[in-house]
C-alpha cells in the first residue's frame, strides 16, 4: 500500500516513511492537519528510540523468563490523547483517535 492509498484510511492525518536511522524519507499530509515535516520527522526518530527499547525489552524478558515469542519485533502502537500512531518496519500512519480503526492501520503499514 503506498502512501497516498494510507491516507484512506479512517482517521488519517498523515503517513510516512523513514530510514533505520529515524530520518524522514517520505510523507503526505491530510489538508488542514496541524501535523508539519518537522513534526514527522521527530516522530520518525521517536518510532526507531522506541522500537530499539521495546526489542531490549523483549530480550531481557525472554532471557529472564525462557519465555520466547516476544521477539522480532517489527511494529507497535502508540496511544495519544487526540491522535495515535502506527508503525510497522520503517512506515508508519498517524490517525486521529475517535475516527480510527486501529486493525485496518496495523494491516495498512504491515503491507506497505
Amino acid at each position: 500500500m503506498n502512501l497516498e492509498k494510507m491516507m484512506d484510511l479512517p482517521g488519517a492525518l498523515a503517513a510516512f516513511t523513514y530510514t533505520d536511522k529515524g530520518e524522514l524519507q517520505s510523507h503526505v499530509l491530510r489538508e488542514g492537519t496541524e501535523l508539519t515535516p518537522q513534526v514527522l520527522d521527530l516522530l520518525a526518530h521517536s518510532c526507531v528510540a522506541n522500537l530499539a527499547i521495546a526489542a531490549m525489552e523483549a530480550r531481557g524478558w525472554e532471557a529472564l523468563t525462557g519465555q520466547s515469542g516476544f521477539q522480532p519485533l517489527k511494529g507497535f502502537s502508540v496511544v495519544g490523547l487526540e491522535w495515535s500512531v502506527i508503525v510497522d518496519g520503517n512506515c508508519g500512519v498517524v490517525v486521529k483517535n475517535r475516527d480510527a480503526d486501529y486493525e485496518a492501520s496495523f494491516k495498512a503499514v504491515q503491507s506497505a
